[in-house]
């Protein structure tokens, strides 16, 4: 999809974000902002991968600096949140919340019904993300994720987002 979405709720303290579709050029970008916010960070490759194998890759962008990405892998009625980051600079600012409300809407625009994604135990500031956005924990994956010292588990959390009925 090449239609750029403008975020009109835009905080005063952020210029106005925009949301489009990650593209090849993107990547530089993404693989930068990845090295600085996870410590076993997706490399290049992996977000070409995504690109090329078709999952949806969004980019967040103030002005015209990217400032987050979203990898979304969408399988019938399901919509899996393989990767979202904002960068170091602009978290704690609002601009996660903005973003996961677009990744979330394009979820259901492509009729979704739920929208499901690992976090790690210890990424508190994610995970207060995602309970105020009505996240429930659906199961734990063991061993997951590669940590400093053995592996860490994954909380498995899933969103219902199918449109409520009357």
């Amino acid at each position: 999809m090449s239609a750029i979405f403008v975020d009109a709720s835009a905080d005063f303290l952020l210029p106005p974000l925009s949301f489009r579709a990650m593209r090849d050029d993107d990547i530089a970008a993404v693989a930068f902002i990845e090295r600085d916010v996870y410590v076993f960070p997706w490399s290049a490759g992996n977000f070409r991968d995504s690109l090329l194998s078709g999952y949806q890759c969004w980019g967040c962008w103030a002005d015209d600096e990217l400032i987050g990405y979203a990898i979304i892998l969408v399988s019938l009625d399901e919509a899996h949140l393989l990767n979202f980051a904002v960068s170091c600079g602009c978290q704690n600012q609002g601009v996660g919340a903005r973003f996961l409300t677009f990744v979330i809407n394009e979820a259901r625009r492509m009729c979704c019904e739920m929208l499901y994604l690992e976090v790690r135990p210890s990424n508190i500031i994610g995970r207060r993300l995602y309970a105020r956005f009505g996240f429930h924990q659906l199961g734990l994956r063991r061993n997951y994720y590669p940590a400093t010292t053995g592996r860490e588990d994954a909380l498995f959390l899933g969103l219902n987002i199918s449109p409520q009925k009357l």
